[in-house]
């Protein structure tokens, strides 16, 4: 079985050929290797580009990446259960199986953005560069790029190869081909954020070099991952943890994140204009997006286009054919009444065949978009009401119940919703859903961030595996169509190693429980 970090290593190589031939052909005088390719700081910068250009892919993190979270979670799903093999419905339906293709397509996208960093890290001091804080800059978003890789991989399979090198021949491949334990990942992870902290990284990038890292991108990672690690790692959401190390640190991250920030109040930015097609390169809280280009063929936006139920023309002109991206009867009967955030986010689809809801909160129905739905959406990836919610969390943790309310408040004032305290002691359908501080944060965090891509990773950081599949099991079985509720267990906690890396070998590689 061909191992898939090689195939990473031909296809990086084939990226940075000058022609079309393969740089593996040592005869050929035209061939470029990668070795030769960096010579000029404008070299780096186009490696750097090709980090970037990586994380669009279907199989990476953008907006596509739906099937691998929040169909994973109790947000979305699909009530098609034979398109493709029935492999997407697996995901939802917690019956996921290690040969499954499209986990091998997620975990293979996911090291060949680890591959294009490791390329440029390790060929960067070849080059001569104008100025050091430029190559400390290039590097430091290098790094930045490669611990997200990192920290999406720990949190969806646990232990996992740790490559931090160019790979350039098989027995090199093979000398990394073996699980680390999940807390070696975390330290790496902390580690090139670290870096990237102390590197020349902007505090906040220009409009024109938006879906660049930023310091403020930088410090919100830094305190997401110092929280994942104290809440999963360190037993924190188990109450079990006395080592208050990465708690601390995530509030001092996260708070720096927030002071860095170009508004007064969140109550100044509408919750709309987050998702403006028209203010995605001037929304101040924005931290960190991917960028597309509307109305162009290769750059463009799916995500409206592809949500839209058949029947609807209201995010996009593209005429669907398809029931849209399904939206579970358990997260629409979470949201309080009169949310307008649940009126932006999600729409019914009065159509005979739909009859039901799909996802509205990303929308382009221009006319440069056009028919064939060729969008301008950025795709968020941190924005500041995420970074003030896990301020709220972590005060929750630390014992500071009053400043973590503030900041809940944050959230739900510029959302138009009563306090926590009003809704707490006087709303009797809160109360009884929400009893807990915990769980009102939870709740916010689903209502503000649903379809970004969050609600899996929360729901991993606010329970632990046992407690999450009794929360699973206690919902209602009805709202969730086809999927089977009763499927999900402790195996869910992660997904099965994909099989063809299992093979490499069956010792090193080994798989997860469950599976």
């Amino acid at each position: 079985m061909r191992n898939k970090f090689l195939q990473t290593v031909i296809l990086m190589g084939i990226l940075f050929c000058s022609c079309k031939k393969s740089f593996l052909d040592q005869t050929n005088p035209d061939s470029v290797t990668i070795a030769q390719y960096f010579t000029t700081q404008g070299d780096v910068l186009l490696a750097l580009n090709g980090c970037y250009q990586s994380l669009r892919s279907s199989n990476n993190i953008g907006e596509e990446s739906d099937l691998y979270t929040d169909q994973r979670s109790d947000d979305t799903g699909t009530n098609d259960n034979q398109s493709n093999a029935g492999e997407p419905f697996q995901f939802g339906n917690y019956s996921i199986l290690p040969t499954n293709s499209n986990l091998l397509s997620h975990w293979s996208s996911l090291y060949g953005t680890i591959t294009r960093c490791n390329i440029l890290l390790g060929n960067v001091d070849k080059v001569t560069f104008d100025s050091d804080s430029t190559k400390q800059e290039y590097i430091g978003e290098a790094k930045f790029l490669r611990a997200v890789m990192y920290f999406h991989l720990v949190r969806t399979w646990g232990d996992v190869p740790l490559i931090l090198t160019p790979l350039t021949t098989v027995d090199q491949i093979k000398a990394v081909t073996f699980r680390v334990p999940a807390a070696t990942v975390y330290r790496q992870i902390v580690g090139d954020l670290t870096d990237a902290y102390n590197s020349k990284i902007p505090v906040v990038q220009s409009s024109t070099f938006r879906g660049r890292a930023s310091m403020q991108a930088v410090t919100a990672m830094l305190g997401q991952v110092y929280l994942t690690r104290y809440a999963t790692l360190d037993g924190g959401n188990s109450g079990a943890s006395s080592n208050t190390t990465d708690l601390d640190s995530a509030n001092y991250y996260l708070t720096a994140c927030y002071n860095m920030k170009t508004f007064s109040s969140l109550s100044t930015i509408p919750y709309t204009d987050v998702f403006d097609v028209t203010k995605k390169a001037t929304c101040p809280e924005l931290i960190w997006q991917i960028v597309n280009i509307q109305g162009d063929a290769t750059y463009h936006s799916n995500v409206a286009a592809d949500n839209q139920a058949k029947g609807e023309q209201f995010i996009t002109l593209k005429v669907s054919s398809s029931y849209g991206n399904n939206v579970t009867h358990d997260l629409v009967k979470e949201y309080e009444a009169n949310d307008p955030r649940a009126a932006w986010s999600i729409r019914y689809d009065t159509a005979s065949t739909v009859l039901d809801y799909y996802v509205s909160k990303y929308r382009d129905a221009s006319t440069a978009a056009g028919k064939n739905g060729y969008g301008g959406n950025d795709w968020p990836l941190i924005r500041y009401a995420d970074v003030i919610l896990m301020l709220a969390e972590v005060n929750m943790y630390q014992g500071n119940t009053a400043g973590a309310i503030q900041y809940l408040d944050m959230v739900r004032t510029r959302a138009g919703m009563p306090s926590y305290e009003t809704s707490s002691t006087t709303d009797a359908n809160y109360m009884a859903k929400f009893p807990t501080l915990k769980l009102a944060i939870l709740h916010e965090r689903r209502s503000e961030l649903a379809f970004e891509h969050q609600r899996w990773y929360d729901l991993l950081r606010f329970f632990t595996i046992s407690d999450l599949v009794a929360y699973m099991h206690s919902k209602n079985q009805a709202d969730f169509g086809l999927a089977s509720l009763a499927n999900f267990g402790t195996k869910d906690e992660y997904f099965p190693i994909p099989y063809q890396e299992y093979l490499l070998d069956p010792v090193k590689m080994y798989q997860n429980p469950g599976y």
